[in-house]
C-alpha cells in the first residue's frame, strides 16, 4: 500500500460502537464485522481526507511504545480493501 493513497469507507459501510457487541464494528449491507482495539484505532483515522502516511504518523505518535506501526497499518488497510470495507484513491 502506497503512503500517498487516501483511504475512505465505501458507500454503505461505516464504523460505529455497538453496545450489544461491546466493541466497535464495521456495518455493511450484508452484516457486520467486530473490530479489535487496533483495528478501531486505525479505522477511526480513515476519513477520506488524510493519506496513509498521515494515518501512520498519527498512530506512531499516539503509540510510541509500539516502535513503529508502519507495516502493520499498511497490512491492515490492505486487508480492509480486500474485505471491501474501504477503498483508496490517489491524491488529486
Amino acid at each position: 500500500m502506497k503512503d500517498n493513497l487516501i483511504p475512505a469507507f465505501r458507500r454503505g459501510y461505516r464504523m460505529q460502537w455497538e453496545a450489544a457487541q461491546d466493541s466497535h464494528v464495521v456495518l455493511y449491507p450484508e452484516g457486520m464485522a467486530k473490530l479489535n482495539e487496533t483495528a478501531t484505532a486505525i479505522l477511526e483515522l480513515v476519513t477520506g481526507k488524510q493519506d496513509v502516511a498521515a494515518i501512520i504518523a498519527i498512530l506512531n505518535s499516539r503509540f510510541p511504545e509500539a516502535g513503529g506501526v508502519d507495516d502493520d497499518v499498511k497490512e491492515f488497510l490492505q486487508s480492509a480493501v480486500e474485505q471491501k470495507w474501504i477503498q483508496c484513491r490517489e491524491p488529486e
